[in-house]
């Protein structure tokens, strides 16, 4: 790295990676003075698409800035075009670079599987990769959707959705086929061929072919009348609703989509709403709201075209889909889509028809919840406004992380971070900790209090001295009041990690909601009016610190309830666990045995039967 200025390092080491970046087609990235990955490109032709950055030809001040930044770039050659699309997709997606438009928030969504690995396939919801033998549909874009889904398959098809383990045990039907849900292949009162044609009959509903199947159930149904069997002909009119109910539930029921995806954009604010709708079987399977990070430089059709290659990266790509704004490429992204589904895929901006009527319901609903992001991030900056002047802060937090410990008498005790910004609870970065200071007394608070912090910002200075990019909390919540903020100061400023504003959250007598007093440094407790916006988020924020921390302390108590005296005793392996089980009933059961009966045990030693018998004898 030499002395000159940023800008003329950057230029440089530009020109020099043009000089010999190969005139193929590929993928580049552009990494900044701490390696963190700035922008992820791709060009038909890496070495014309640098020199364009070399002779400083930008489209905006916001690109001039990026090249600036830039201390180091990687190239990657793909064989096509299409193929870069594809990786640049990828990275972004992975990366995350400040530069380039980042779909955030992309929760995996849920699906429908009938299972073909079954002499009797189940039906049930999944999630993640396809790696179970079967029939996949979907996907839903909420769990209400798939519920619906599922419930409406049970009504009418009667499969089963039951794990293998409890189809094979049964003796007896159980409460879902009482409720006319199940047919019971596992007791045989329904034929395997015959439950063979009841997933068939699902598999083409799931396929679009609703209609077919309701036309042979009508005819099944007369025919059952017609030979007088009228118990008959009501089951096969309840499946005949059920089905019937799915699409009247239906908000919107399209008759000439058969399988779509539809997107709308609105932009407003400087920031940007991507609604959208999943179309299978000609049902619409839901919908949600995706809110990119976008910068006021980027046209819409450069938001839509990097979102959607990034939404398709690690999702299965329809045959239709159906936008507001044409995006960016649109060609490019067509071919990469064909190529990711091994069929054609086709990508519209539809202008009259039901399909436009679709896209504008679709850009209803992006406006209101850009119009709901935009008023709720308003009111949020002015709550965040209020916590600064009640806690003397230099400027709004964008990291705020909470901590609170659980424990009943000392065991199992636990402490809980959590952690909120601008936009709400970052569930992901939620930490807990497993309280393990041997010296420490049960119930103590300003102990695990100590630990909590202690491990927490000792990891944190760690990886700031390695050079790692980690992000500092600007204010720190503690549970309690003027003694545990004490502890939290010393364990901070030891640490060396002093300038971190620390705030203790004291419940009111009787621990009433609105009677909080908070202890900040060098001021004197003090209470927020009752009817402050700023007491109700901060109240938020303990009890999601509460109950966070309860439910690690729970979860590790019923862990803690499951465990056997046995396990802890060497020698003592899972088989001669059984044995031992086996021949006296219970954990307590061997506590009683002499060393006479263990031996009598197969596999148990006379040292094993010693070592069993002190273990619950030691003092």
């Amino acid at each position: 790295m030499t002395d000159d200025s940023p800008a003329l390092t950057a230029a440089d080491l530009i020109r020099d990676e043009a000089r010999r970046a190969p005139d193929k087609p590929g993928v580049y990235r552009m990494y900044g003075e701490d390696g963190a990955c700035l922008y992820v490109g791709k060009a038909r032709s890496l070495k014309k698409r640098i020199l364009q950055y070399a002779q400083g030809r930008f489209h905006t001040q916001r690109i001039g800035l990026m090249v600036s930044l830039t201390r180091s770039m990687e190239l990657v050659v793909t064989a096509s075009e299409t193929e870069a699309l594809l990786l640049e997709s990828n990275l972004i997606k992975r990366l995350k670079p400040r530069f380039n438009v980042v779909l955030r928030d992309d929760k995996s969504f849920a699906e429908l599987m009938i299972r073909r690995d079954h002499r009797a396939p189940q039906v049930r919801k999944h999630r993640g990769a396809h790696t179970i033998e079967g029939d996949y549909f979907g996907p839903f874009a909420s769990t209400w959707a798939v519920n619906r889904t599922l419930n409406t398959l049970q009504k009418a098809f009667l499969l089963r959705s039951c794990s293998d383990s409890v189809y094979e045990t049964r003796t007896r039907p159980c409460m879902l086929h009482q409720i006319k849900r199940c047919s019971a292949p596992c007791t045989g009162l329904i034929s395997l061929e015959d439950y063979a044609g009841l997933v068939d009959e699902a598999n083409q509903f799931l396929r679009g072919k609703s209609r077919a199947v309701i036309s042979r159930l009508s005819a099944e149904m007369q025919a059952a009348s017609d030979d007088l069997d009228f118990e008959r002909a009501a089951r096969v009119r309840d499946r005949i609703r059920a089905l019937s109910a799915i699409t009247m539930e239906q908000s919107v029921n399209p008759e000439t989509v058969d399988e779509a995806d539809v997107f709308a954009l609105f932009t407003d604010g400087g920031q940007a709403c991507v609604q959208v709708f999943f179309f299978r079987a000609a049902q619409n399977w839901g919908g949600r709201a995706y809110f990119p990070r976008v910068d006021r430089s980027d046209t819409d059709a450069e938001i839509l075209g990097a979102f959607l290659g990034q939404f398709y990266e690690d999702k299965p790509v329809p045959r239709l889909i159906l936008s507001n704004v044409r995006p960016h490429e649109i060609e490019l992204l067509a071919e990469a889509f064909s190529m990711k589904a091994e069929r054609r895929v086709e990508i519209t901006t539809p202008q009259r028809g039901e399909k436009a009527d679709l896209v504008r319901h679709a850009l209803t609903n992006a406006k209101e919840a850009l119009g709901r992001r935009l008023a709720e991030g308003a009111a949020q900056g002015k709550i965040l406004d209020e916590v600064c002047e009640a806690f003397g802060l230099e400027g709004r937090p964008e990291r705020i992380e909470v901590y609170d410990n659980s424990h009943i008498q000392g065991t199992n005790a636990v402490g809980g971070m959590i952690v909120a910004g601008p936009e709400g609870f970052r569930k992901t970065q939620y930490r807990k900790f497993n309280i393990r200071g041997e010296e420490l007394t049960p119930g103590d608070d300003y102990g695990m209090m100590r630990e909590v912090l202690r491990r927490r910002f000792s990891r944190l200075v760690k990886e700031e001295e390695a050079g790692e990019d980690v992000e500092r909390p600007d204010l720190v919540l503690i549970d309690g009041g003027a003694g545990q903020l004490a502890e939290a100061v010393a364990i901070m400023t030891e640490l060396g990690v002093h300038d971190i504003p620390v705030v203790g959250v004291a419940k009111g007598p009787d621990r009433d909601a609105g009677l909080e007093r908070f202890f900040v440094p060098g001021k004197p407790p003090f209470m927020l009016p009752l009817k402050s916006p700023a007491l109700y988020y901060l109240q938020r924020l303990r009890d999601e610190a509460h109950r966070f921390a309860i439910g690690a302390h729970r979860t590790r108590r019923a862990m803690d309830v499951k465990k056997n005296p046995l396990d802890e005793i060497e020698g003592v392996g899972p088989g001669r666990k059984k044995a031992l089980l086996h021949a006296f009933g219970s954990a307590r059961g061997v506590s009683r045995a002499s060393v006479a009966d263990l031996i009598k045990v197969d596999g148990v030693s006379q040292a094993l039967a010693e070592r069993i018998h002190a273990f619950f004898r030691k003092a």
